[in-house]
């Protein structure tokens, strides 16, 4: 019994680094040519602002349109299959950034990389919640989506990197980094294959004798995802436009850093995923017991008032509230507060009861 409860309870975590790395590299390349993107477009192709955002935005219209497809896909045929195919596409339009196509071309690749965005996405997350143990499976859904982010994230610094080699190294970063995801998505080895559901009919018969749909459609997209898949929509609206234009707009005014608010923006998701796992604790704990080995015995930190999570967590640990002043020039009209802790010995002891207990 209890060697039964152990495997289901294992994380498959070679498996997992497969996919979460395939994940990971695929979008990195996919989002290392935002940054020069829309300039490529405005410079080079003398293109208006219009179709600068619709060449951001077709990879996002394309995967909107085929992620059911995708998943339907993956769920018949078998995930891996469908992630491989995925990280194949996006390194195949990678290429094609080379070849001179024009404005037309440049879309139609941007709506290619939307197909393959949608099957490398949406076949892993079925991949992972299929290996995912029922009690570990919304964190490693977080974590999967800390790969995708992290991917987004980075992606935009290497582009923002490469572009001052050039277009060409830009475009040869996005088609070389998604096939080293097609590498170790292959390393992985195939799941079972999902048992294919009984063929719906046209009509089902519900509960209180009305009559529901049941056909292709309503199979690709069941009733109860609609509603909250329209909240998710309104919810991501806005990173089409900060990718699309908040490059050209900085430029505009003299600020080449345009990259880092991308950068930065994917960055808070990744790291709002590692909040609540004891990390903060530890760093803590790490420092505390360095002041006790160099001899100091109290400490004390600055922290914004409005910065409600951060005063929680240094209240939740001890920390006394001191005074407060307003912020020097760096934070100029915020209001500073300080904590203190008067003895770090006792309060070590405490946070290392607390780290073994995390």
């Amino acid at each position: 019994m209890t060697t039964t409860v152990a495997k289901e309870r294992a994380i498959p975590r070679l498996a997992l680094v497969g996919i979460f790395g395939g994940l990971f590299t695929g979008y990195l390349g996919l989002t290392s040519v935002i940054p020069v993107l829309p300039g490529f477009v405005r410079n080079h192709l003398g293109a208006p602002d219009i179709v600068v955002g619709l060449a951001i935005t077709a990879t996002s219209l394309t995967a909107l349109l085929t992620r059911p497809l995708a998943g339907k896909l993956a769920d018949s045929r078998g995930r891996k299959g469908v992630m491989r195919l995925g990280a194949l596409i996006v390194g195949a339009g990678g290429l094609l950034y080379f070849a001179p196509l024009g404005i037309a071309g440049l879309i139609s690749v941007r709506l290619l990389l939307g197909v393959g965005e949608a099957s490398l996405f949406t076949a892993g997350a079925a991949w992972t919640v299929s290996l995912a143990p029922h009690q570990r499976r919304g964190q490693l859904i977080g974590l999967y989506g800390v790969s995708m982010w992290g991917g987004i994230s980075l992606g935009t610094l290497c582009g923002a990197a490469l572009q001052h080699v050039g277009y060409a190294a830009v475009w040869a970063f996005s088609a070389a980094v998604p096939l080293v995801g097609l590498v170790l998505i292959s390393l992985v080895p195939a799941p079972e294959r999902p048992a294919a559901p009984p063929a719906p009919a046209a009509q089902a018969q519900a509960t209180d004798g009305s009559t529901t749909r049941t056909g292709f459609l309503a199979t690709l997209l069941p009733r109860p995802v609609i509603l909250p898949g329209i909240a998710l929509t309104f919810g991501a609206a806005g990173y089409a436009g900060l990718a699309s234009f908040i490059v050209l707009f900085l430029k505009s005014r003299g600020i080449g850093s345009g990259v880092l608010v991308l950068s930065e923006f994917s960055a808070v998701y990744v790291l709002q995923r590692f909040q609540r796992r004891g990390i903060g604790l530890g760093l803590m704990h790490g420092v505390a017991a360095a002041l006790l080995e160099n001899g100091v015995d109290m400490a004390a930190l600055w922290c914004l008032k409005d910065n409600t999570g951060a005063r929680r967590f240094y209240e939740r640990l001890g920390g006394e509230f001191l005074l407060e002043r307003a912020g020097p020039e760096i934070h100029a009209g915020q209001i500073e507060i300080v904590y203190g802790w008067r003895d770090l010995a006792a309060q070590l002891e405490v946070w290392s009861d607390a780290n073994q207990g995390a």
